[in-house]
């Protein structure tokens, strides 16, 4: 079974969002980075996380390690949300009651490694840390673990 196991989100995007350390709930849970090297999370954020019609709250695990991504959302996740993520199509199908949605990706923001006046772009509006077409960030309520 590929892909990752928890919902991940690179320390870069993370600041991006406006947040810092002291917003990070604290774990000691380690990963293997992209490299296989064993790293520490740096800690995990809940916020409610909007794709194409469904808003749910979503843990994210930050670490320190860079992607070609900006949020990696986990298997349990996927499954959970009655989700079918493609990569050869750049979109994610989802049901919505009954009904199908497509989810187009958006190849043109990789926040991760994207220059300040790229990510200028991207419209912050109140009360959403994050918000695209496509994807919405916001903070969300988290308990520590």
């Amino acid at each position: 079974m590929g892909g990752a196991a928890i919902n991940i989100m690179p320390y870069a995007v993370y600041r991006k969002l406006g947040k810092g350390d002291q917003d990070l709930t604290k774990t000691d849970m380690m990963l293997k980075d992209f490299e296989g090297n064993v790293c520490p999370v740096k800690g995990a954020i809940c916020v409610e996380l909007t794709i194409g019609s469904k808003t749910l709250p979503t843990t994210f695990f930050v670490i320190s390690g860079k992607g070609a991504y900006n949020m990696l959302l986990g298997r349990d996740w996927i499954y959970a949300n009655c989700c079918i993520p493609s990569t050869v199509h750049q979109c994610l199908v989802q049901w919505v009651g009954d009904k199908i949605e497509i989810v187009p990706g958006d190849s043109s923001y990789v926040i991760a490694s994207a220059e300040a006046d790229t990510y200028e772009r991207t419209r912050c509006i109140s009360g959403e840390a994050w918000e695209k077409e496509f994807l919405k960030v916001a903070d969300y309520e988290i308990s520590p673990i």
